[in-house]
């Protein structure tokens, strides 16, 4: 069958449809045709190198003022109680509580003027995560199946998995899916390519020894189970009507994704964080985060796409409305600074951060002014994201804040440019086109690669 989407349609020079209408609705803003042309060729000529990739999901969203981008000129309340400090590049300075990571800043490139509306979590999470915007900006909703997928969600469906492992994987997960009040959050799902597309969440604790998330014993125990499976197979027989509905389909489908993936050896031997050292896990840290980490490294080895890590929703999240500094000094830079730095670190040291982009990023910044509570608030007005490996040149900082890290004051980014810069890592053809529930083509991604970020 042939299919005419929008985003297919390319012209005899190769351009698509929508670049052509991008170009003649950006000229009256200075952006003419050469511009186009000038980044297409910019694209083309950065090959991409990652074969994976790892999101770090910072959940509650970090205060990038107090980490990333720091303004010690700035009023005090606004500047608050943290300096800043020399990094490993000449004329890089990063908060003075993250000193590991400081120590890797040649191997990151500091996105420091993200930018977009949303200041609910729920919207903006969807918004990061998936680089499109939600259809219901201006509410606070829930997963719904019309939602446009997660990162690791269209790697499943476009590239599949050479090994019983999925594509995509969450860990730390369930602290991210459902809120106290039971309120299960978009932008973490498949959306409208259906829930067989989910990445594989994993809602164990990997710093437990008790972590096992596959927990079906070897010998008599899995041989009963393989014993079971015929019996399965003959009950599903003798129910036709119900399997020709499309939901048993699904729930068919699972069953055997399932099975699967608590039978094989491979998946098994990727989850078993006994199999690294003493060390190494120390090195990580004891925290869930760190351990999740060292896990989503292992995964990448075993030949994911894409694994994120997401922060675990916990009494010391990232959502500091109140007492920022000192939840930041005692409960959540010392396990960031020590895993982050860590993944880095290691990934370098193993040969592997050529072809693994590492994504760090929340779901917006925090306001530039201290409330009386010693916290900061919802700010989506300016963050920064981070990125490493994959192709991407350490030591460098695109785009910049304005003295109070309030504004973006050059180079703008927006959560469709992150998203374009990570499908452009991996390979993936940005106007690929998805297919909705009813076949209808869906943009991809409508963001520009940062490509100057890439060697």
């Amino acid at each position: 069958m042939l299919s005419l989407g929008s985003s297919m349609l390319r012209s005899c020079e190769g351009f698509t449809r929508r670049e052509w209408l991008r170009a003649g609705a950006l000229a009256p803003l200075g952006f003419t045709l050469p511009d186009l042309l000038r980044q297409r060729a910019d694209a083309s000529n950065t090959r991409p190198r990652a074969k994976s990739c790892i999101v770090v999901f910072l959940f509650g969203a970090p205060a990038h003022q107090d980490i990333w981008d720091l303004k010690p000129n700035a009023p005090s309340d606004v500047r608050g109680e943290f300096r800043p400090i020399a990094s490993s590049v000449p004329g890089i300075q990063l908060g003075e509580h993250v000193p590991r990571i400081a120590r890797e800043a040649h191997r990151l490139a500091l996105i420091r003027s993200v930018s977009h509306p949303d200041n609910t979590h729920t919207v903006a999470m969807h918004y990061m995560l998936t680089g499109v915007r939600h259809v219901r900006p201006n509410t606070n909703p829930q997963n719904q199946p019309s939602d446009f997928p997660t990162f690791g969600a269209v790697l499943q469906k476009l590239r599949g998995s050479p090994t019983t492992l999925p594509a995509g994987i969450s860990l730390n997960s369930p602290a991210n899916q459902v809120s106290a009040n039971n309120h299960i959050f978009p932008g973490f799902f498949a959306g409208f390519l259906g829930n067989a597309f989910d990445p594989l969440f994993v809602p164990q604790d990997p710093s437990r020894r008790e972590f096992q998330p596959f927990p079906v014993a070897e010998g008599e125990a899995q041989a009963r189970l393989l014993e079971r499976r015929p019996l399965v197979a003959e009950i599903d027989r003798r129910q036709q009507a119900l399997l020709n509905t499309a939901s048993s389909r699904t729930l068919d489908a699972h069953y055997a994704r399932a099975f699967d993936l608590v039978t094989a050896p491979a998946t098994r031997r990727a989850f078993d964080l006994s199999m690294e050292s003493a060390a190494v896990r120390d090195r990580y840290g004891p925290s869930a985060f760190g351990q999740g980490l060292l896990l989503a490294r292992r995964l990448v080895e075993a030949g994911v796409s894409l694994v994120t890590v997401n922060w675990a929703r916990d009494d010391a999240f990232w959502d500091t409305h109140a007492d920022n500094f000192n939840l930041l000094k005692n409960n959540l830079l010392p396990p960031f600074d020590q895993g982050f730095s860590a993944l880095l670190a290691d990934l370098h040291q193993r040969g592997m951060l050529e072809e693994t982009l590492v994504v760090c990023l929340g779901e917006f910044g925090r306001t530039p002014r201290i409330n009386p509570q010693a916290g900061r608030d919802h700010w989506a007005a300016c963050n920064t994201v981070v990125f490493a490996g994959g192709g991407v040149a350490g030591g460098q900082v695109h785009g910049a804040s304005d003295r109070l890290a309030a504004y973006p004051s050059t180079s703008p980014v927006s959560p469709e440019d992150i998203a374009a810069t990570i499908y452009h890592a991996l390979g993936v053809d940005l106007d690929t086109p998805l297919y909705d529930a009813v076949g209808r083509p869906v943009p991809l991604c409508t963001g520009n690669p940062l490509t100057n970020l890439f060697r």
